[in-house]
């Protein structure tokens, strides 16, 4: 009697032991990372000024991975990848999450460069946002290279002119943020690009961000920071 007992209590630890416990959560995260065999990804919000791990994503023998976790509100997540032994600078990459299904696809052999979120609208508005930002950095790298060829020449004229469409690059990078986030402002990530990108903009061009956010978006933790920062910027210049 005693053995039976025994034996049906090993099969029930068993079963216990075996047993997944299912995540819950308001934002369910799937997708692969193509060649990750070993490793874990962390999932981190940034609180305060650190970066917190919300969820830990662990990879044992499958590429695919399917996870929950819970977010106050659409807001920008980070995840860092440890590859274990491996070490890589390609570790880390942002993105704007929301509550709901989301799909994220990359490569262990470029993290970075081939990431891909689905799911999110306000994602693909930053992702919109990001490819205008690279043309005008694409543009600030000719730029430097020829201010480095002028080095060597010395040539009066070409610092003038160089230096001049330095600061018509500067002006169209502000204007071209400023305008994306108005024209963007019924999403999170409005006022999010704004502080992040051009925290020292003309006020005006920040009175007009923050008017055309929509109610939802200015009760939003970035919408409400982007008031207080106009605030504080007020109080101070007029000081």
């Amino acid at each position: 009697m005693m053995k039976k007992i025994g034996a049906i209590g090993l099969v029930l630890l068993t079963i216990a032991c075996n047993k997944t416990i299912e995540k819950e959560g308001n934002l369910h995260l799937t997708g692969t990372v193509e060649g990750l065999k070993k490793g874990n990804i962390y999932v981190q919000q940034l609180k305060d000024t650190n970066l917190v791990i919300i969820d830990t994503i662990k990879f044992e023998g499958k590429s695919s991975f399917d996870t929950k976790f819970s977010i106050d509100e659409p807001q920008m997540l980070y995840l860092y990848l440890d590859r274990g032994q491996t070490n890589s600078i390609d570790n880390n990459l942002s993105f704007f999450a929301e509550p709901g299904e989301m799909i994220f696809k990359t490569t262990l052999k470029e993290f970075y460069a081939n990431a891909k979120f689905t799911g999110s609208k306000n994602q693909e508005v930053y992702e919109k946002y990001l490819s205008i930002k690279t043309n005008l950095g694409n543009e600030n790298a000719e730029l430097l290279a020829k201010e480095l060829k002028n080095l060597k020449k010395k040539d009066p004229n070409s610092t003038v002119k160089i230096e001049s469409e330095k600061e018509k690059l500067t002006v169209r990078k502000y204007l071209y943020t400023a305008n994306f986030a108005v024209v963007n402002g019924t999403y999170e990530v409005a006022p999010y690009i704004a502080l992040t990108e051009i925290p020292d903009a003309n006020l005006k061009l920040m009175d007009t961000i923050q008017k055309s956010m929509s109610p939802k978006v200015a009760k939003s933790k970035y919408g409400k920071r982007l008031t207080e920062w106009i605030k504080e910027r007020k109080q101070t210049e007029q000081e």
